[in-house]
């Protein structure tokens, strides 16, 4: 019976102690959804092997992720897009090989980067900042290949274009910045928003769980379902910076930068990986056909069945791309050296 006692009370503070972690979870899935996403976030960098760091430059600070050390394969630096962060890349991190050297860094003013003014948050500025990292960083003392996706899509290929001797390779993922010749539901949006003087909710900075379903929904083709308390959460986590996101959204489609790729394609001069999703209603897949048009020695890489968020969407399929195209690009100089 003492035995029976002895079994019956082990469960019970078993159950005891098993409940406590539950009941915080179900507590933060319901009430704090936002910071159950952070902690999401930190784990996910944790499990993959990502050290946060900081860069300190003249008083601006650069906050990044990055893993392994610059090898035999060139390092790889990230740029996410409008709105995102570095840790939009954790999907894609995971399947590459661990020993490449991987920096995924917040772009000017978001997240933990340093926010100042909106000279830093056009494309032209954000490419200053950029190559202000690349050096803080000494990530250019050797070629480097650079991926970026959407705005940052754009902001890597001018910056390749304007500092052609530190980029060995590049990959542009549904890339802004290119005058695509047909129309996605976002150019109606954008138009939209045009005529009513910019008085309408952009489209891509939500500030209610509908409208982070609607940002869903016109920006990838898969269809996830996020819970109502998650998608709360999102809401909640950019809410604060939601004024800092209207800055740069009209500085990204003003006069200055709306095709600033575009117009800086034919400077380009290192090997280029084009990725588009075949359903983008964001930015065109066309686009594609314009880049290739303009550089016909590019890589078009069009998935089928995905949309803009090609990295959230595709992110197995993105990682090997990118790797073989890494590979591909090493290989042709290496075997142009030998035949020199």
């Amino acid at each position: 019976m003492a035995a029976d006692l002895d079994v019956v009370n082990l469960f019970i503070i078993a159950g005891g102690t098993l409940a406590i972690p539950i009941l915080v979870f179900v507590a933060s899935f319901l009430l704090w959804p936002s910071a159950l996403i952070k902690v999401y976030y930190w784990y996910w960098r944790r499990t993959l092997g990502l050290q946060v760091r900081y860069a300190d430059c003249g008083g601006y600070r650069f906050c990044y992720a990055y893993r392994g050390k610059a090898g035999m394969r060139p390092s790889i630096l990230m740029l996410h897009g409008f709105s995102a962060h570095k840790d939009t890349w954790l999907s894609v991190v995971k399947y590459l090989p661990k020993h490449l050297h991987i920096l995924c860094v917040d772009m000017p003013g978001h997240e933990g980067t340093t926010r100042t003014n909106t000279e830093d948050y056009s494309i032209q500025g954000q490419v200053k900042r950029i190559h202000q990292f690349v050096e803080t960083v000494r990530l250019n003392r050797k070629p480097f290949h650079v991926v970026g996706t959407s705005m940052g899509g754009n902001v890597a290929g001018v910056y390749a274009a304007c500092y052609p001797a530190e980029i060995c390779s590049m990959t542009l993922i549904c890339p802004d910045g290119i005058r695509h010749p047909c129309e996605t539901k976002f150019d109606n949006h954008l138009q939209d928003l045009e005529h009513s003087n910019y008085t309408l909710n952009i489209p891509l900075i939500p500030t209610t769980p509908e409208e982070m379903e609607d940002m869903f929904r016109l920006c990838s083709h898969v269809r996830f379902k996020i819970p109502q308390q998650i998608l709360q959460g999102l809401v909640d986590v950019r809410q604060p910076h939601n004024t800092f996101y209207e800055e740069v959204f009209m500085e990204i489609v003003g006069e200055t930068s709306r095709y600033a790729l575009q117009e800086h394609l034919h400077l380009i001069t290192a090997p280029l990986q084009v990725i588009w999703g075949k359903k983008d209603q964001v930015v065109d897949v066309s686009g594609a056909n314009v880049i290739a048009e303009v550089l016909p020695g590019c890589r078009v890489d069009l998935l089928e069945n995905c949309g803009h968020s090609v990295v959230m969407e595709r992110p197995c399929r993105t990682a090997k791309l990118i790797l073989e195209f890494i590979i591909l690009q090493q290989d042709a100089r290496g075997g142009t050296k030998k035949s020199s």
